[in-house]
């Protein structure tokens, strides 16, 4: 039996990035798939990014995150959900964001600083980081992770790639979105 330093597990991001990988069984093989899959997923980022917006557009209670002046966006801010269009120049930054988060997953090294870049994923989504106006609730992020998830499904079962590599990429996918979703979650810890 291996002994957890539970109270570790909420102050150091590795420790907790470590133990959550190991426990579901994210490690080497499957990175080495994710960047394998990068060739073929690159091309399609922009559609998974335009499919991850034409959902969130679809419900005030997630398009709403997106009236607030986002960190780092300097240009008109809208003042209404209607103002606030598909083709604002607001959305057009977040959606680069979305697309560098995307890329990211299938090209970076997992190390320290991919950790790192993990981790603030899921603090931006909060006031601790980024645009103190800023808060999604949980309810929105599980949402949205379990829509890019199946996206994820989606994109990979129509690639048509050989049966063995379809499922290596399934599951290394599946434990790399459970290791984001934690990493999100922590920052909602109370």
């Amino acid at each position: 039996m291996t002994h957890i330093d539970e109270p570790r597990l909420e102050t150091d991001l590795a420790y907790r990035f470590e133990y959550v990988a190991k426990f579901i069984g994210f490690g080497p093989d499957d990175v080495a798939v994710i960047h394998a899959a990068a060739p073929l997923l690159a091309p399609l980022v922009p559609g998974l990014v335009d499919a991850v917006y034409a959902k969130l557009v679809q419900q005030d209670a997630t398009w709403r995150h997106f009236l607030p002046r986002q960190h780092g966006y300097e240009g008109a801010v809208p003042v209404t959900l209607e103002q606030l269009t598909l083709d604002h120049p607001q959305i057009a930054f977040r959606k680069q964001h979305l697309g560098r988060y995307l890329s990211a997953l299938v090209t970076r090294p997992y190390d320290g600083k991919m950790v790192e870049y993990l981790d603030v994923v899921g603090k931006i989504h909060t006031p601790a980081a980024g645009s103190k106006s800023i808060n999604v609730p949980l309810v929105q992020m599980n949402a949205l992770m379990g829509f890019v998830a199946d996206a994820f499904t989606s994109t990979i079962l129509g690639l048509n790639l050989d049966r063995g590599t379809e499922v290596k990429a399934l599951r290394a996918f599946g434990k790399l979105l459970w290791v984001q979703n934690d990493l999100i979650t922590r920052h909602y810890a109370a």
